[in-house]
Formats: structure tokens, sequence, C-alpha cells
């Protein structure tokens, strides 16, 4: 009888966050690859023995000095070109606490950039961005 079982790969899970005041959204300059120097949502991995939540709140301070609580899941994107290493990515919209903006981890520049007006995203962040705008006018 052949084996029957197959062979399942882990790809990882990460958190992007989105963060938007007075029109604007925080985006950060990737400092490393994979799409080193793009623009981006700050985001990151979610290490072993956290949460995604966790992720959200831990990466946001790592890569912009900002401290947040989680707001509303806009998604989940698992398309799987959509990172090279086969990343699927929760994203949230997030409400900033406190904390002073300043680019760290694997950041080398944080820009507060107009929603109309964004910048060419790496991967599929303006997918992000957009699914985070229709979310919160449905939430009005």
């Amino acid at each position: 009888m052949a084996d029957s079982k197959k062979q399942y790969g882990a790809r990882p899970f990460a958190c992007d966050m989105i963060l938007i005041e007075d029109g604007k959204v925080l985006l950060v300059k990737r400092g490393k690859e994979p799409f080193f120097g793009e623009w981006a949502i700050p985001g990151g991995r979610i290490e072993n023995q956290e949460s995604a939540e966790q992720c959200a709140i831990r990466e946001m301070k790592e890569e912009t000095g900002l401290d947040i609580e989680i707001g509303k899941l806009v998604g989940l994107y698992s398309e799987p070109k959509r990172d090279p290493r086969g990343v699927i990515a929760a994203a949230y919209i997030v409400r900033r606490t406190g904390g002073r903006p300043a680019a760290g981890s694997d950041a080398s520049q944080l820009k507060w950039f107009g929603l109309e007006r964004l910048p060419e995203l790496a991967s599929d962040h303006s997918i992000m961005i957009r699914d985070a705008l229709k979310c919160l006018r449905l939430c009005k």
C-alpha cells in the first residue's frame, strides 16, 4: 500500500501594522532584505511562544519606537509569491499609545505619507492599506 502522507512545509507567520493619523500612514524604509530600500508597513515575524498581537506590539516598538494597541484585524495575506520567504501576514489597524517615532531594528528610515500620495510599497502592502481604509469606512 502506498504511503498517502503528504509532506507539509511550514510557512512563517508575521504581523504588519497599519498606523493612520491625520490622513497619513506611517511607513518604514526596509533596511534589510527582502525588499531592501523599499517603503513598507512596519512588521515582522511572530516568534515562538508569542501571539500575533504580542508580535505586533513588539515589532512596532522595535521598528518605530512607538507603543500601540491593537485595533482591528484587516486580513490575512497568504499569496505564496507575496514574499520570497513564503511569509503569511496578519495585518492590523493599530493606535498609537506612546513612544517617540524613531527608525530602529529592520527600518533604516520612517516617514508619514499622505494616503493620497503613497510611494510604491514592498510586497502587497498597498493592498493591505487599501483593505484597512475599507475596514475603517465600514466601521464608522
